[in-house]
């Protein structure tokens, strides 16, 4: 993946003060545990249908530390996870996430799919 041809970043993204997470949250216990698996039992169906696509894995995110100018910040965003994908286009990198276990099943709300592009000059 040196030049990065055909390399997609996929960010996985929610808020937890949104309606998805929410719901979810009002669940009970054992009702987000079943869906939990429920989830990873589809989301290891996504990866066995892709795996050949699938580059990084990526995994979950933790906490976010900002740094600029004004120093070192802990801040709080909506991304949860990445995966890195080979697709012949952005259109066909797009479509492997159509009804993602993510949002289908999970209170995620959306993943982003973009290009990853060469570095300038390398």
């Amino acid at each position: 993946m040196s030049d990065n041809s055909n390399a997609y970043l996929a960010v996985f993204l929610g808020s937890k003060t949104g309606s998805a997470w929410q719901a979810w949250e009002a669940l009970s216990e054992a009702e987000r545990n079943a869906r939990g698996q429920q989830g990873m039992a589809a989301w290891h169906a996504w990866v066995d249908k892709y795996k050949d696509a699938i580059v990084s894995m990526g995994g979950p995110l933790g906490k976010t530390k900002r740094v600029d100018k004004g120093g070192v910040n802990d801040i709080a965003n909506e991304m949860g996870a990445f995966t890195v994908v080979l697709a012949a286009s952005h259109e066909d990198a797009a479509k492997m996430f159509v009804n993602h276990p993510h949002f289908a099943i999970f209170p995620g709300e959306r993943v982003e799919i973009m290009p990853v592009l060469p570095v300038p000059g390398g």
